[in-house]
């Protein structure tokens, strides 16, 4: 399985395999039909308080990944469920910002492909 990530505003593509929005507020401005997300993991998305907290400051970062991460491991049944589901096929994680390298996805994509190594 490869987990692939991708802004939930670029098109949807053949490939994409399992389409996840990892957002807790849906896109601005974009239909679900245009968005063709297969499933809204709301509940792993960062919690209000830490996406406010993180702002998406690159300095940030490594922080952001700590605090996530302990949020997620509250999660690790829908983590687990999620792995099984893009067993068959590619998973892509979609999220909205617009800095693509410090975002949500991209942590929840490093903390599943360590869950998944368990």
């Amino acid at each position: 399985m490869k987990i692939r990530i991708k802004r939930v505003y670029d098109p949807p593509a053949d490939d994409d395999g399992l389409r996840v929005l990892v957002d807790r507020l849906w896109p601005r401005g974009l239909s679900k039909d245009k968005a063709r997300v297969d499933r809204w993991a709301k509940d792993l998305a960062p919690s209000p308080e830490l996406r406010q907290w993180f702002n998406h400051e690159a300095a940030k970062w490594v922080e952001f990944k700590r605090r996530y991460g302990q949020e997620l491991a509250e999660h690790e049944d829908d983590l687990r469920e999620l792995l099984g589901a893009a067993g068959k096929g590619p998973l892509t994680l979609l999220f909205g910002a617009r800095d693509e390298q410090h975002n949500n996805a991209v942590a929840l994509s490093e903390y599943l492909e360590r869950l998944r190594r368990k």
